[in-house]
């Protein structure tokens, strides 16, 4: 009797997907982490490289507006990633949903050991930043260290749930309008329909991470003697500080700044300076 030859089902197994890895390998962890912190600073890279090619008005900023126009850019794309995640959370049945205080799977594990990457390459970067131009951003920088510490506590501290740490991601749902917004200005295309629109879009994205963040007290209350059981006190005091100056303070500055800079296009990271009233400085180079 011949044996049964393997089929091609057997025969062609695709290998596991990512987020079927066994995240509870501290090992792997640091790896994931290495690695997110290499993307990152790559996709910094190749958006100068791309930017000094592709774009005049790039090439004419100064060194320091560079900078930070590359980290919009990697701010951007972060910003697309922890939206999709922090949308899953909310939106699919199964254990980080339903399990609130508790609840973790492999795609939200990896989605928060890529925000560690992220927030270590933020931090660096803007230190960095600081040294190489003299220059220190306070609340930035505070920012920075609450949002590290609260997705790194989320690793050291691992039975910690992951629904509150995807729905922050969430908060990231303005960043891709707000660097499309400065990169347009610095363009000068702030007088243009585009332009206008796309600030309308960020302002309603900054009035919905206000909403976003009554909703996390809701769930932090609603759930408060699970959290108080389940997650350790200095995880507690990192997300709840964070919580109530992204509630209290950030996000109602950052939204009313928006909104009059929709009135008034100035450049407020760069000593206010006001946008081009001629035309989009890229269409003007061409046409000289």
């Amino acid at each position: 009797m011949m044996a049964s030859q393997p089929t091609i089902e057997n025969t062609m197994e695709l290998p596991s997907s990512i987020f079927n890895l066994d995240y509870s390998s501290r090992e792997l962890q640091l790896k994931v982490i290495g690695l997110g912190f290499l993307f990152y600073s790559l996709f910094f890279l190749f958006s100068h490289i791309l930017s000094t090619t592709l774009s005049l008005t790039y090439r004419s900023l100064p060194a320091k507006e560079k900078v930070f126009w590359d980290l919009a850019a990697t701010r951007a794309m972060f910003g697309v990633q922890s939206a999709v995640a922090g949308l899953r959370a909310l939106i699919e049945d199964g254990p980080v949903f339903d399990e609130k205080v508790t609840g973790q799977t492999g795609w939200s594990w990896f989605n928060v050991l890529t925000a560690v990457s992220f927030f270590l390459f933020e931090n660096v970067a803007l230190h960095s930043s600081s040294v190489a131009f003299r220059s220190f951003d306070l609340p930035l920088a505070v920012h920075h260290a609450f949002a590290l510490a609260g997705f790194a506590g989320a690793v050291v501290w691992e039975h910690v749930g992951h629904f509150l740490p995807m729905v922050t991601l969430l908060l990231e749902m303005s960043t891709p309008f707000t660097c499309i917004s400065w990169m347009l200005l610095k363009a000068g295309w702030a007088r243009t329909l585009f332009w206008k629109a796309n600030q309308w879009l960020m302002i309603h994205m900054f009035h919905c991470r206000m909403v976003l963040t009554y909703y996390m007290w809701w769930v932090s209350w609603s759930h408060w003697t699970d959290l108080s059981i389940h997650i350790p006190l200095p995880q507690l005091l990192v997300f709840f500080s964070g919580l109530a100056l992204l509630t209290f303070l950030i996000n109602p500055i950052w939204t009313h700044k928006k909104t009059m800079q929709l009135l008034n296009p100035v450049d407020w990271n760069f000593a206010n300076k006001p946008t081009s009233e001629n035309g989009p400085r890229e269409e003007k180079a061409h046409s000289s």
